[in-house]
């Protein structure tokens, strides 16, 4: 295993102990739920989701997020309204999960973890995000 390799299994063991949280969600759960939301077309990647946010006129919040800055908060109220409900339906009803708990997991660990994929504080091209997804998908399997 190369030193690559090595640095980029702990930042995704790292962000994986980040996302585990309440309402039964673990790491897996987590990036299932990631997963779902980021490839949901009506979302559009990463971007399509700090552009949603900005549209939404939370653009400093998320900007919080991908800077190497103090993570603003986010409710679970104004996920639902940046997200609407198809998404976070689309995400919940896959899982087995309410919308609700969808919003509330997520405005717990989407800050955290958008963060997290945004380590020099830029938004990843569409291809390593995928790259990124795709890794710690991988480290969730062990």
């Amino acid at each position: 295993m190369g030193l690559f390799d090595s640095i980029a299994g702990q930042v995704a063991q790292q962000a994986i102990s980040a996302m585990s949280g309440k309402n039964g969600v673990d790491g897996n759960n987590m990036m299932q739920m990631l997963s779902g939301l980021l490839s949901n077309p009506e979302i559009g990647g990463i971007s399509g989701l700090v552009s949603a946010f900005q549209k939404n006129g939370l653009g400093d919040v998320v900007a919080s997020w991908i800077s190497n800055n103090t993570n603003l908060p986010i409710s679970a109220e104004q996920i639902q309204s940046v997200l609407g409900q198809g998404p976070l339906q689309d995400v919940a009803s896959k899982m087995g999960l309410s919308a609700g708990d969808v919003a509330s997991t997520l405005s717990e660990r989407l800050p955290g973890l958008v963060d997290q994929l945004t380590p020099n504080g830029q938004l990843p091209s569409g291809d390593l995000m995928a790259q990124g997804l795709g890794m710690l998908k991988g480290f969730t399997k062990s």
